[in-house]
């Protein structure tokens, strides 16, 4: 696959940080117009008390009006498993569309039985406004963005390059954080290895933004590195590190992982491009299924 990358654009990237689940969205500003592309954005739940809120995603939306700025795509790396998708609230205030991978009805499908959905649940990835294939292309203003298929952490998984920076979603995190595990249905330890390489054949001086961080050895939080930062210093595969190694590797870490706290609440919500489940009459509510994940 030929990727059309341009590293001689350099869009704006503001990152927001969201303390209660380690996440960092980001608005993406077209160098050469207001047109911009939000990523990853965090609607805020008290799942104990079952509330949400919208401070996190209000921060976005005054940012973006603040600067004058038009909303083209509000773009998911993919089915987030630890923060639920605010998506939708900003498209309300701020328009664009949603955007993932096409293989989210991947993604539906295993957990629509999951979590017992019946067949009012649309499998096909309707809920979203743009299912992306590997190499696809789109605009924001007249920066022309890619997105890069990653699969291995979930089948969804994507890259969305922008001229020269580069939003890996989960399938890597900053040098001393590794990698994303693989354990979750449909997760493939050897796939997320191959698309590790992918993302790291890209130019050394490629700018890599990350949704995660969580301050390893107590270091303050970080979100940008680059390609040539990663193959140098990634403590789970560096240029020498074999296929069967990293295999080896993230399974023994996966099985010593914790399901995230917010896993139940996220894949319903997600996996509907960010709307909250309603019952028979009409109440938004949350299924919590036992003993299936």
């Amino acid at each position: 696959m030929h990727y059309p990358v341009d590293v001689n654009v350099v869009p704006k990237v503001t990152g927001f940080f969201d303390d209660a689940t380690n996440t960092i969205s980001y608005v993406v500003q077209d160098p050469g117009s207001a047109a911009c592309a939000v990523i990853d954005t965090v609607l805020d739940i008290d799942y104990a008390a079952g509330r949400i809120s919208y401070d996190s995603a209000d921060e976005i939306i005054a940012f973006v009006q603040d600067n004058g700025l038009k909303v083209a795509w509000l773009i998911e790396t993919h089915v987030h498993a630890d923060h639920l998708s605010a998506a939708p609230y900003l498209q309300d205030k701020l328009g664009g569309q949603i955007g993932i991978g096409e293989k989210i009805t991947e993604v539906q499908e295993v957990f629509g039985k999951v979590f017992n959905e019946g067949t009012e649940f649309q499998r096909d990835g309707s809920q979203f406004d743009a299912l992306f294939a590997d190499g696809d292309t789109y605009k924001i203003g007249g920066m022309t963005a890619f997105a890069m298929a990653t699969p291995g952490h979930t089948p969804a998984c994507m890259v969305h390059v922008m001229g020269n920076a580069a939003f890996v979603g989960d399938t890597l995190f900053m040098p001393d954080g590794g990698s994303a595990r693989c354990d979750f249905p449909g997760g493939d330890a050897g796939k997320l290895y191959d698309s590790i390489q992918k993302v790291l054949s890209l130019p050394d001086e490629m700018r890599l933004f990350i949704c995660h961080d969580y301050g390893p050895g107590g270091r303050a939080i970080a979100w940008e590195t680059s390609v040539a930062e990663e193959r140098a210093r990634n403590i789970h595969l560096t240029d020498g590190t074999s296929r069967e190694e990293f295999i080896a590797l993230r399974e023994a870490r996966d099985a010593t992982l914790a399901m995230p706290k917010l896993i139940i609440p996220s894949l319903q919500v997600n996996m509907r491009a960010g709307d909250i489940p309603k019952d028979d009459a009409g109440r938004p509510v949350l299924k919590v299924p036992l003993n299936g994940l």
